[in-house]
């Protein structure tokens, strides 16, 4: 746990209680009365400032009993989902005022109260009547959250750690018996003094999980670490960020510094911090991975994140994005340790923005998978480009760009004059065999940089790398000419590009976050892991505060032996039968709610039905 001077101490007890005034807790008054074929179960933890805290099931009968009878084993997709309500359509409806003179009170076009937000288990079972239904939405008890990240695959004997953006809270759920889910435990603001806004997670083999809390420090001025080294950070929502280490029961095992020691500064040009700290850094840590036999952990650099929700304000400069990428020693697993910080190097496009070059907001990375491999990627979400290094353990790792987006654009649509910059990146996953990279790209949507701005492609396109991963140690694939932007790159050693799926999203998102499918269902008649990966979800959904929001729809994509991407036609939603979940809707089984908004997901499988 962390550790304050006694001032500050004393006044961070109460940031809980601000929060949950602001954001407010639902008593169960507040939600509709349950109908008599959705059964509530409720379940309930004590949290360390001693009150209790109730997640609600809402099964809905008819559905679970048929989905538990007539398709055998069941597998489901558990999705993180925030309700929409005024504080996101009033960025919308502000955009449209700046843009439309015919003005209107913004966010009173459909002022929504805020509403719970909950996880949404969907049945994934292909051949199951009810296949693509929503069974359950399991609600917690605080509003205003932003759902974000879960972890990135899920394993059997694990918990699910999901993440409060905007209040800062990581829940952890116990989804031993889908459709059914009850709270483990759960990890408040006061429990993580020294960083905040949780944003995603990596599981470990002894079921801990690894946060990156990408905001800095409760209250601004200096904050103990679990290893007595002291940092000073500029307050929530700014910097440094931090890596906890968290148990299945949501207590905090440790908090450690992801920037430099106390005496060490990172580059003043690129690394602004609001309001400046004597001693700049670059340490928003966004996504994260683990190898564990190698005792690393890398974690990408996103931005300054209380800068960037403001939308349609931006902020004075492009450099609270971040172009560094962070590795950890993590033999002492409750002890991570920072060893090496990289600057990402720029690429051979000039852009006029100086926030679309290349490097710019390195938001998600991947590692490798098998024994014989060593090596990571990163991407830049306003960059537009993937990065490689092939030796996670050295101390100075070398990356090179070895793929720009605009390559996998114009080849899905041709008719744009696709650019890389600032196109939204986003999720970015190697196949647990290594065969593949898959990379989901939100695209820009028309007008959104500028007037003349014509957007880019929304996709998630596929990298073939065997030929990269082969080159060992010494690869030569390198991003350095204009042709090779458009083209890929020359070396035979560089990523083949495989498909394009290309999405039809008129909002201001795309496709932003995805999910390996790591399951198969076994002669046996039981579900089993498997690392040859023949479907993965993909949600259309970012943070709508950011100016950036989707069609809130879930889709899932089948995925050929060869790599080649398709939408699975059979999964539909169950009110308007368009392809994907849509989470916009008037009803859930919790009541009323009008839309939400669907940020990640995971394939998961109840115990009983997984060997």
């Amino acid at each position: 746990m962390s550790q304050r001077v006694p001032i500050r101490q004393r006044l961070s007890v109460g940031i809980l209680a601000l929060l949950v005034g602001t954001a407010g807790v639902i008593a169960p008054s507040a939600q509709q009365p349950a109908e008599a074929d959705i059964q509530v179960v409720p379940s309930t933890v004590t949290g360390t400032d001693g009150t209790s805290y109730t997640v609600t099931n809402h099964i809905v009968r008819g559905l679970a009993d048929r989905a538990a009878t007539s398709a055998g084993r069941k597998e489901w997709l558990v999705v993180w989902a925030g309700d929409e309500n005024f504080a996101d359509t009033v960025v919308r409806d502000t955009g449209d005022i700046l843009g439309n003179p015919q003005i209107r009170i913004p966010g009173f076009q459909d002022p929504a109260l805020p509403g719970p937000d909950f996880l949404a288990v969907i049945d994934a079972t292909k051949g199951s009547p009810t296949y693509g239904n929503v069974v359950n939405t399991v609600t917690v008890p605080l509003v205003e959250n932003e759902p974000h990240h879960m972890q990135y695959i899920w394993h059997k004997g694990h918990k699910i750690y999901a993440g409060g953006l905007f209040t800062d809270i990581t829940f952890v759920f116990d989804v031993t018996n889908l459709p059914a889910v009850t709270l483990s435990g759960i990890n408040l603001p006061t429990d993580t003094l020294c960083g905040s806004v949780p944003d995603a997670y990596w599981v470990l083999r002894d079921g801990t999980a690894y946060g990156t809390y990408m905001g800095g420090p409760d209250l601004p001025g200096p904050c103990v670490y679990s290893d007595l080294s002291v940092r000073t950070g500029n307050g929530f929502g700014g910097s440094p960020g931090e890596i906890v280490h968290l148990g299945p029961d949501g207590h905090t095992l440790s908090e450690m510094p992801a920037a430099l020691g106390p005496l060490q500064s990172e580059d003043p040009v690129h690394c602004v911090n609001l309001p400046a700290l004597s001693l700049p850094t670059c340490a928003n840590p966004h996504g994260i991975q683990v190898r564990e036999d190698l005792d690393r952990l890398v974690a990408s650099d996103f931005a300054e994140p209380r800068n960037i929700i403001l939308d349609p304000i931006r902020p004075p400069t492009p450099f609270i994005a971040r172009n560094t990428v962070r590795i950890f020693d993590i033999a002492n697993r409750n002890r991570p340790r920072l060893v090496s910080v990289s600057t990402l190097p720029d690429g051979p496009r000039v852009e006029q923005n100086p926030g679309h070059e290349e490097p710019i907001a390195q938001m998600e990375t991947t590692v490798t998978n098998l024994p014989s491999h060593k090596g990571a990627f990163t991407e830049a979400m306003c960059g537009g480009v993937i990065y490689y290094t092939p030796d996670i353990t050295l101390p100075n790792p070398v990356w090179r760009e070895v793929f720009d987006d605009t390559t996998a654009a114009e080849v899905g649509n041709p008719a744009l004059p696709n650019d890389g910059g600032c196109d939204g990146g986003g999720w970015v996953q190697t196949s647990l065999d290594d065969r593949y990279l898959y990379h989901a790209v939100i695209g820009r949507s028309p007008g959104a940089q500028n007037g003349n701005d014509p957007g880019s492609t929304k996709m998630v396109y596929v990298l073939d790398i065997r030929r990269l991963l082969a080159a060992g140690n010494n690869p030569s694939c390198s991003v350095t000419t204009l042709d090779e932007v458009h083209h890929g790159g020359a070396e035979p050693d560089c990523p083949a590009l495989v498909d394009v799926l290309v999405f039809q999203d008129s909002s201001s998102g795309g496709p932003h976050w995805g999910a390996l499918d790591n399951f198969t269902l076994g002669p046996d008649g039981f579900y089993q892991e498997t690392t040859d990966v023949r479907r993965i979800s993909v949600a259309d959904y970012f943070v709508a505060r950011a100016g950036i929001d989707g069609n809130h729809r879930v889709y899932l994509v089948d995925v050929s032996p060869t790599g080649q991407l398709s939408f699975d036609p059979s999964f539909v939603d169950q009110n308007d039968g368009t392809p994907g979940v849509n989470f916009n809707r008037t009803s859930w089984p919790h009541g009323d709610f009008g839309n939400a908004k669907p940020h990640s997901q995971l394939f998961v499988v109840a115990d009983a039905d997984l060997h």
